[in-house]
């Protein structure tokens, strides 16, 4: 069954307590061919699309009880990425912002025409069956409204092999520079899998500390060591029957990484404290921002592990790779910013669009992001132009040495790190600033040196 039949045999779930309402968009929408079910509030909504699942939600803010943006919040909270479209007569910006920011797709103000309903449905079941290897640009909506967009031939063959294998258990390895979209593919691995309308867990590795990841993995029993209070379910067990992210899988301890190994291999897993393992069916997708191979033959990354997690690896090119997709995602986070901020949308100039295709973009589609919704708010009404776009670009504003240092690009690289951080007195947030990186990408490259040197450095 291909992911167009899927989304076809499931209905457009109407979420809205008004009866009057509730046969008009019925009677709009049968009247275009869809299947529709209906429902009074988010409690019934909630549970009926845990049972039987929808290809699309209407949902009204104003409902009784939980209000449709708790209703949006939970449906995302469960991992489901099911399309919602806000409908509400007393809507405010800040409203359709709150509802953007969680995931709706669409924001509808009351009262509105039923061709409006249908063009907005019709986009969106289009953007679901258009979604297919072989087209010019790929769209896909993430739990944030962000849009992956491609031309690339390289990123479209890569979609195209996700799509194939997204129907089995294999677990697949997604590999690439930080901020280029390695998320996104997978929760594009899930929307097009069996597991659709199961949970979506993602677990960054690189943000606890091994005993504290070790808890939120496998979870522990009452009592398991000071603090457990009560038991507590892992993320494989919250990821049953769906699928399981491990984002930067790279930053995982040696032995930690043992104990994955046995959760891959038996599919169960033993909660801290617990003499009885626990069965899970859960698809692992792991991502990372290094090269697993080089950190297998450096010893810092287990090869058993590295062959369970890459049974199908990918690598998601960088943005300077891919310079085609500029154009696509400036529009595209243009008009997301737009929206968001409330300004109108007036383009871009060739001079500045040309400029931006120029950068190198470490931070790659992440950064190019954050650059356009700095140049709409300063923008105002008009379009975007050079002074925005360039305003405080990051440089590695550090003073020259009087004697230039010998040694490998990698001595250089970290003696640099290290003067700026003294600098700062050792802060990392000012020195990652300073040196235009991200605080995440400092704190990686601080751990590398203390694998590789075997020691500690004074701020490490």
């Amino acid at each position: 069954m291909t992911q167009a039949d899927w989304y076809d045999k499931q209905p457009i779930l109407v979420v809205e307590d008004d009866v009057h309402l509730q046969a008009a968009l019925s009677q709009t929408l049968g009247g275009h061919g869809y299947a529709v079910s209906v429902v009074n509030d988010s409690r019934e909504g909630l549970e009926w699309l845990q049972r039987n699942g929808a290809s699309l939600i209407l949902a009204d803010v104003n409902l009784p009880g939980k209000s449709g943006i708790e209703l949006l919040r939970d449906i995302r909270m469960s991992g489901n990425q099911v399309p919602v479209v806000m409908m509400s007569a007393f809507g405010s910006v800040e409203t359709a912002v709150e509802a953007l920011k969680l995931g709706a797709t669409e924001f509808l103000q009351k009262p509105f025409r039923a061709e409006k309903l249908e063009e907005v449905v019709s986009k969106i079941k289009g953007d679901e069956q258009d979604a297919t290897p072989g087209n010019t640009v790929i769209k896909h909506h993430d739990a944030a409204s962000v849009g992956f967009l491609t031309r690339n031939d390289r990123v479209l063959q890569t979609l195209q092999t996700l799509e194939t294998v997204a129907a089995s258990q294999a677990t697949i390895l997604i590999q690439g520079e930080s901020g280029t979209g390695k998320e996104v593919l997978a929760r594009y691995v899930h929307r097009n899998s069996p597991r659709a309308n199961q949970p979506f867990v993602a677990v960054n590795c690189a943000a606890l500390p091994e005993g504290l990841l070790e808890s939120e993995l496998f979870g522990y029993e009452k009592g398991a060591f000071t603090g457990a209070l009560a038991r507590r379910c892992g993320k494989f067990e919250l990821a049953h029957q769906g699928t399981l992210l491990l984002d930067e899988i790279g930053e995982m301890t040696l032995g930690l990484q043992a104990k994955l190994l046995r959760v891959l291999q038996e599919r169960e897993v033993d909660r801290l404290g617990s003499r009885n393992p626990i069965s899970v069916d859960v698809r692992v997708i792991a991502t990372t921002n290094r090269n697993l191979l080089q950190e297998v033959q450096a010893g810092r990354f287990r090869e058993d592990v590295y062959y369970r997690l890459s049974v199908m690896p990918v690598t998601i090119p960088s943005l300077r790779e891919r310079p085609e997709d500029i154009d696509v995602l400036v529009e595209h986070f243009a008009q997301q910013s737009c929206q968001r901020n409330g300004r109108p949308s007036a383009g871009i100039t060739e001079e500045a669009m040309s400029y931006l295709k120029t950068r190198r973009w470490r931070g790659n589609v992440r950064e190019l992001e954050n650059v356009i919704e700095r140049a709409v708010l300063l923008s105002g009404s008009g379009p975007l132009r050079m002074e925005h776009v360039t305003c405080e670009e990051p440089t590695l504003n550090v003073p020259t040495p009087s004697v230039q240092p010998t040694g490998s690009i990698w001595e250089m690289e970290r003696d640099l790190i290290f003067r700026v951080l003294d600098q700062h007195g050792g802060n990392r947030t000012h020195a990652a600033r300073t040196l235009g990186i991200s605080i995440r990408t400092l704190r990686n490259k601080l751990r590398e040196y203390r694998h590789l040197q075997g020691g500690e450095h004074r701020d490490a």
